[in-house]
C-alpha cells in the first residue's frame, strides 16, 4: 500500500502564551536539542514512510528553517521526500486555511499528483513515539475507508478531546468534539488513515473544514471509519503547564518517553557547538543539558537548550531554558520556562516570593506558579519576579518600571 503522510503544521496555541509570539507550536523546542515537529517527521521516517507534506501556515519562518530540505531525517529525495506546502493565492483553492481538512483541500492538486492508496494525516504538534506501519495493516485488515487512531483519557480530560465511540469490532459509531461530559474516554489523536479517493470525494464538500469538528460527524454513517488504540507515550503539548510538565517528565530516573532508544532515534538538525562545560564551582544534578551550554553555576532539575550559558553564583531550578539564553551571576530563576536568546540580568529572580496569584490576563493559562519568558526579553539586573507572571518578546529595561512585578503581571 502506497501511504502519503500529511503533516499538519499551521497553528498556533493561544494557549501557549508567549512561546508561540514568535513561531508555529510545531517548531517549539522541546527536551533540550529537539523541536516538536521533530517527532512526527521521526515517526515517518523510522516507519519506513519517506513520501512526506508538511502544511505549514502560522509564522513559518522558524519552523522552515529547521526542517530545510529534510536532510536530517533522510528526506532529501528525488523521489517523494519531504515537501513544504504553503498558503498560496491564485484561481480556485487559495487563501488562508480554515481548518485541517480545508487545509488538505487546498492542496488537493498536489494530493491529486500522488500515485497512493493512502493518506495518513499527522498533527504536527504532538510528542510521541509511533510505528505508523501497524495501524495502517490494521486499516488494511478491516477494509476502513477512514482508521482514527485513538487512545484512553482519564473521565476529568475528555473536554479537551474528541471522544470516539465503537462497537465491538471497533468501528466507530459516534464522535463528539470536545463534549463537557462524556461516559465515553477513547479520544481522537488527531491521526487519521483515509482511502485516498475517499479523501478526495469527501472534501468536495467545502462546508467540512475540520477533520475532528466536521469530516468525521459527518461521514460518520456512510463510511466504514475504525478506531485504532494506540498504548504508548503520546502527549498534547497544548499548553504551558502541560509544556513544562511533559519536559519534566523526561527527568525521571525511567522516563515514558524514552530519548535514547536506538530503534527508534528522533531525529533533529542539531547546532554545530562544542560539548557541555561545567566549571570547577559548578553544581548540576537531575538535568537534560544539551551541547554548547557553559555551566559555572547551580542547576537542577532543568532541561537546557544548546548554548546557555549559567554564570557564577546563577541558580536554575525546576526550568525549562531555551537556546542561548545568559542567566548572569548570582542571578535565580526557578519554575520558569525561559525562550531563546532571554537575557536575565545580574542578581535578578525568576519565581520571587511565595504567593501564587494566578495571571490576571490569563488566569486559566498560568496559574500553577510557571512564569514564562518569551524570546529576545532582557530582565533587568537586581529584578525580582514573582509566579505566573509573562514577559513579552523583546521585552526590555524600560519596560520595567519598578524593582518588583508581583505574581499574576505580564510585561
Amino acid at each position: 500500500m502506497q501511504t502519503l503522510a500529511m503533516i499538519m503544521a499551521g497553528g498556533a496555541s493561544e494557549d501557549l502564551s508567549v512561546l508561540t509570539a514568535v513561531r508555529s507550536e510545531p517548531a517549539i523546542p522541546f527536551g533540550g536539542k529537539f523541536r516538536i515537529i521533530d517527532f512526527p517527521l521521526s515517526n515517518c521516517v523510522n516507519s519506513g514512510l519517506y513520501n512526506v507534506a508538511l502544511l505549514t501556515q502560522y509564522m513559518p519562518r522558524s519552523l522552515n528553517d529547521h526542517v530545510g530540505v529534510g536532510k536530517p531525517w533522510d528526506l532529501d529525495r528525488t523521489q517523494g521526500g519531504l515537501r513544504l506546502l504553503q498558503p498560496y493565492l491564485g484561481k480556485g483553492q487559495s487563501g488562508w486555511q480554515r481548518g485541517t481538512a480545508d487545509a488538505v483541500r487546498r492542496n488537493m492538486d498536489f494530493l491529486e499528483e500522488q500515485r497512493v492508496d493512502s493518506v495518513l494525516i499527522l498533527a504536527g504538534d504532538h510528542i510521541y513515539k509511533m510505528d505508523y506501519r501497524t495501524m495502517l495493516r490494521f486499516h488494511e485488515q478491516t477494509k476502513a475507508d477512514v482508521t482514527v487512531a485513538v487512545r484512553r483519557v482519564s473521565p476529568f480530560e475528555t473536554y479537551r478531546f474528541g471522544i470516539v465511540s465503537t462497537d465491538p469490532d471497533m468501528r466507530v459509531s459516534g464522535f463528539k468534539e470536545k463534549p463537557r461530559r462524556s461516559k465515553e474516554t477513547l479520544a481522537s489523536m488527531g491521526i487519521y488513515v483515509f482511502k485516498a479517493d475517499v479523501l478526495k470525494d469527501v472534501l468536495t464538500d467545502e462546508s467540512l473544514n475540520d477533520f475532528g469538528r466536521d469530516v468525521l460527524p459527518k461521514i460518520i454513517n456512510s463510511r466504514r471509519i475504525f478506531a485504532y488504540t494506540f498504548e504508548g507515550y503520546w502527549a498534547d503539548v497544548g499548553t504551558l503547564q502541560a509544556y513544562w510538565e511533559a519536559n519534566m517528565a523526561l527527568l525521571a530516573e525511567t522516563p515514558a518517553l524514552d530519548l535514547y532508544d536506538p530503534q527508534w532515534v528522533i531525529h533533529t538538525r542539531s547546532e554545530e557547538l562544542p560539548p557541555v562545560f561545567i566549571g570547577p564551582e559548578a553544581w548540576v544534578g537531575g538535568n537534560l543539558i544539551s551541547n554548547g551550554c557553559v555551566i559555572e553555576g547551580v542547576v537542577e532539575r532543568s532541561v537546557l537548550s544548546p548554548g546557555v550559558r549559567v554564570a557564577p553564583g546563577a541558580i536554575v531550578r525546576d526550568s525549562v531554558v531555551m537556546n542561548d539564553a545568559v542567566i548572569s551571576a548570582n542571578a535565580r530563576v526557578e519554575r520558569a520556562i525561559v525562550d531563546k536568546h532571554v537575557v536575565v540580568g545580574e542578581g535578578a529572580e525568576i519565581g520571587y516570593g511565595v504567593d501564587n496569584v494566578p495571571n490576571r490576563e490569563h488566569p486559566d493559562r498560568l496559574n500553577t506558579g510557571l512564569t514564562a519568558i518569551g524570546k529576545r526579553a532582557f530582565i533587568p539586573p537586581g529584578q525580582k519576579i514573582g509566579h505566573n507572571v509573562i514577559i513579552k518578546p523583546k521585552a526590555g529595561e524600560k519596560d520595567f518600571h519598578s524593582d518588583y512585578i508581583a505574581s499574576g503581571e505580564t510585561i
